[in-house]
């Protein structure tokens, strides 16, 4: 493909441009992507040394915080440095870059999600052919699926970017590269990339968020039938999935049906869209899932254990 750039770099405007709110907003960046990273990380540890989380729950949730690190990683870091810098600037390459890993991970979020609430739902509802349906390999070829499904819908935000010239002016009114900001710097007629846009991004943000949703309605309804000890544990399970989804999707959809148009808060839910998600993820379950709560305690134990044989 033939490009038709002058624009060799862009600058990123980020949140705020006054240098005591710029420190600030390092130091906010700074503890979300530390506390991302500590608490993402140790999900991932626990569910990889605890021999009681081998249920297909976990394995999803394994991949669900690795996505989270990785999603986190492809911004933050730049962000951080960037509240340090008189000007931030990023490179028309690094940019792509960019756009790239964050829809990448960001996609492969989406899927996760789907596939925990697939496993829910077969939990829920084929107890006794839960085992056979929801086998390691099973699992294994469905992350597979969502890590393929992932790749081919970046190198489409990819190709949708590449396909505009950029003339200048470079200045992107945002904290990282993305394919709705820098639809504003195109010097073309960017009407059919926004409808494609919507297609790729808003749809897959709105259909994946409906089919949760009416997925855990029926989920939801067939609690009925269960004790209560059983309706307790399954209600505990996916309310901690529900506030996952909508703290996930109400910026992905708000964005991404409508690429064209741009608000004053648009940066601000990005913040929590980016930086705020994966930290809560980790957060609201190890807070509300006993399982990992004993397995964190069993954990600790055995450092305990260790230490003091040192």
């Amino acid at each position: 493909m033939k490009l038709n750039n002058n624009v060799t770099e862009f600058i990123l405007l980020g949140l705020t441009q006054d240098p005591v709110r710029k420190k600030i907003v390092f130091i906010i960046f700074l503890l979300f992507y530390l506390g991302t990273l500590m608490g993402n990380l140790l999900i991932i540890t626990i569910i990889k040394t605890s021999q009681a989380l081998g249920s297909p729950m976990y394995f999803f949730l394994f991949y669900l915080s690795l996505s989270d690190t990785c999603f986190s990683t492809s911004i933050a870091p730049r962000m951080i440095v960037d509240t340090l810098a008189e000007q931030a600037t990023i490179t028309f390459s690094e940019c792509m870059i960019q756009v790239f890993s964050a829809h990448f991970f960001g996609c492969l979020e989406i899927f996760i999600l789907i596939l925990m609430a697939v496993d829910h739902y077969v939990a829920i509802w084929k107890p006794l052919y839960y085992p056979t349906i929801v086998n390691c390999r099973v699992c294994g070829v469905l992350m597979a699926v969502a890590w393929v499904g992932s790749c081919m819908h970046s190198l489409a935000q990819i190709f949708l970017s590449l396909s505009l010239p950029y003339c200048g002016p470079n200045v992107v009114d945002h904290y990282f590269c993305d394919l709705e900001p820098l639809l504003q710097l195109a010097c073309a007629d960017t009407y059919v990339v926004n409808l494609l846009l919507v297609f790729n991004s808003g749809a897959l943000c709105t259909v994946g968020f409906v089919l949760l949703m009416f997925n855990y309605v029926v989920i939801l309804h067939s609690l009925r039938n269960h004790s209560t000890e059983g309706r307790r544990k399954a209600l505990s399970t996916c309310i901690s999935h529900i506030i996952l989804v909508l703290l996930f999707f109400v910026r992905c959809i708000f964005i991404y049906t409508l690429p064209a148009t741009t608000f004053p808060m648009d940066k601000m839910i990005g913040v929590v869209y980016m930086i705020g998600t994966p930290l809560f993820n980790p957060l609201i379950y190890t807070l509300r899932n006993a399982e990992v709560k004993n397995a964190m305690s069993k954990l600790w134990s055995k450092k305990l254990i260790s230490d003091d044989v040192r």
